[in-house]
């Protein structure tokens, strides 16, 4: 039995560093067929590689405020063991026919998505959504005369129906570029760099 399906440590509140919820008003998103992700050998858990499939491919980079950003991830238990549900909600300032054509492709195609959580203790400051299935835009609301949103769009990512995640959002560790251990900083660096 892999050791993923072991419990093999106990955790504690630290002072240190304490939870902090939300994630940043910037989220990454991908076409699911642009990038090779590899995985590590002993911990499907991990991402430690994000590869352009060809010199086309990139993520886009969607900035926010106001923590106008959310991410979600919901287990269902089922026959063959634990299913992830994960959303992501956001929010597309402008009704151009450039920002119509993104959702449109977002509710056809599917993506993938990494958020940055506030949080930035231990090795999940970065997550990626949709890792094996995608995402697909599932709901695009735009209120003209909505004042918070100012006549822009709210948007959820989630799973493609019938479609659940065999694992939680996996973490994203990129080393950097010339060797060495992953940060949360050199995995923001490596991002940035295929935008």
């Amino acid at each position: 039995m892999p050791d993923y399906n072991k419990i093999a440590a106990g955790f504690a509140l630290g002072a240190a560093s304490p939870v902090t919820s939300g994630i940043e008003d910037v989220i990454y998103i991908f076409n699911e067929s642009d990038f090779n992700i590899s995985y590590n050998s002993t911990n499907p858990l991990l991402v430690e590689g994000l590869t352009p499939v060809a010199a086309g491919g990139k993520l886009y980079k969607f900035e926010g405020t106001n923590n106008s950003f959310n991410a979600v991830s919901k287990m269902a238990k089922t026959a063959v063991g634990p299913r992830y549900t994960e959303e992501i909600d956001f929010n597309l300032a402008g009704n151009s026919t450039d920002i119509k054509k993104q959702i449109q492709a977002m509710g056809y195609g599917r993506v993938k998505a990494i958020i940055v959580n506030n949080y930035k203790s231990g090795d999940s400051t970065v997550e990626l959504f949709g890792a094996a299935n995608g995402l697909i835009m599932s709901e695009a609301e735009r209120n003209a005369s909505d004042e918070g949103m100012e006549g822009g769009y709210k948007l959820k990512l989630t799973n493609p129906d019938k479609l659940r995640e065999p694992y939680p959002p996996r973490s994203v560790v990129l080393a950097p570029e010339g060797g060495g251990t992953a940060s949360p900083t050199s995995t923001l660096i490596g991002i940035e760099k295929l935008v």
